[in-house]
């Protein structure tokens, strides 16, 4: 443990990484240091404390006690047009963006759910907090995160649409995985993929989409569980689907597909500590057809596999290529401040205070 806090002792595998936050009666986000305010480029923009305040507000405790008046009415389809209009923002990498947008949303989505029609406003309800469940968990807000998916869960299930619950059911995973509850991810990513296979049309590319990532998101927590065999069995499961696919798509924002499974199965890999497989095939992956934020994760995680075998300078140069994708992803993500940390400790000391890495640092705040 003292050597951890050190810095002499790389944390290799996320299972260790749970353990001792549990050990330290701390989440996994307390133990990384995660960012509290998220800045954008924007000086006026809003932050998680905003979010927080929307998620939070005591007009969700009662619509009696906070009945809203007719001139407040919100238009569902005004709200579904910026809801998925700040979903391509998110998959942009663009989280800055996405948190700026996301106290209005919210607001939105709770005077949706207080109209008496139409019966969309509950998938759009859904859709909003899922947006916000996997925001929140990207940059470490596992608390918030979760009460988010709650939401999300709670509107898809008003919503009697088995598409919308599968994907409430995905924002349930990320914010479980980003608290470290890796078995609780795999029993609701399990149930959701069960639930749905018997549910679903058969050839429906939006269904086999989220099935498919329900068994990535299974194949993910499985790893981070340190469970190799359920690792691999979702991650054939998932293969399996996207095989029936034409190429990589997007429905509901998946971004499913044959690209995402490879993606995933160097992401498990690393979870697993198969650090030599993943050094080895961190070329291998073309991601030209998946979102901006994918292929930028894909590159953190490429960063993080080298850096584990002193390879620091491909490491930075994933840093930096991922950093002029999505800056704002970057700069936020915990596993790059880990990452850029661990390349200080081994960089000579001379010249550094003007190098590139020094200078990604102050930006991801890695320094001070």
């Amino acid at each position: 443990m003292s050597k951890i806090e050190r810095g002499e002792r790389e944390l290799r595998k996320v299972d260790l990484l749970v353990e001792i936050a549990g050990y330290l009666k701390v989440t996994v986000g307390d133990l990384l240091g995660q960012p509290v305010l998220l800045e954008d480029e924007d000086p006026e923009a809003q932050d998680i404390p905003a979010v927080r305040d929307a998620l939070m507000s005591p007009r969700r405790l009662s619509r009696v006690l906070f009945a809203r008046r007719g001139d407040t009415a919100v238009v569902p389809r005004h709200v579904a047009v910026f809801a998925e209009q700040t979903w391509s923002d998110f998959q942009s990498g663009r989280i800055g963006l996405v948190v700026k947008a996301l106290p209005g949303l919210i607001e939105s989505a709770q005077a949706l759910e207080e109209l008496d029609e139409p019966a969309s406003r509950w998938a759009v309800s859904a859709r909003i907090h899922h947006l916000a469940a996997s925001t929140l968990s990207k940059i470490g807000e596992s608390d918030l995160a979760w009460l988010a998916a709650e939401r999300a869960m709670h509107a898809a299930d008003r919503s009697a649409d088995p598409l919308v619950l599968a994907s409430a059911a995905r924002a349930g995973t990320h914010a479980l995985l980003a608290a470290g509850r890796y078995e609780e991810a795999i029993e609701l990513g399990s149930s959701a993929a069960e639930w749905l296979r018997q549910d679903m049309i058969a050839d429906d590319p939006s269904a086999i989409s989220l099935l498919g990532m329900l068994h990535l998101r299974v194949g993910v927590a499985a790893a981070r569980h340190d469970d190799r065999s359920t690792a691999n069995d979702h991650l054939r499961l998932a293969e399996e689907l996207a095989d029936i696919l034409d190429g990589d798509g997007n429905y509901w924002q998946t971004a499913f597909g044959p690209t995402n499974v490879r993606l995933h199965q160097v992401s498990i890999a690393l979870d697993l500590g198969d650090v030599a497989y993943v050094v080895d095939h961190a070329d291998d992956v073309d991601t030209t057809a998946v979102p901006v934020e994918r292929g930028a994760c894909h590159r953190i995680d490429m960063a993080k596999a080298l850096s584990l075998v002193a390879e620091d300078e491909r490491a930075l140069a994933f840093l930096l290529e991922a950093e002029g994708q999505a800056p704002q992803l970057v700069r936020h993500s915990a596993t790059v401040r880990q990452t850029v940390k661990a390349l200080q400790r081994r960089a000579p000391s001379t010249g550094q205070a003007s190098s590139p890495l020094m200078a990604l640092a102050e930006r991801c705040r890695a320094v001070g």
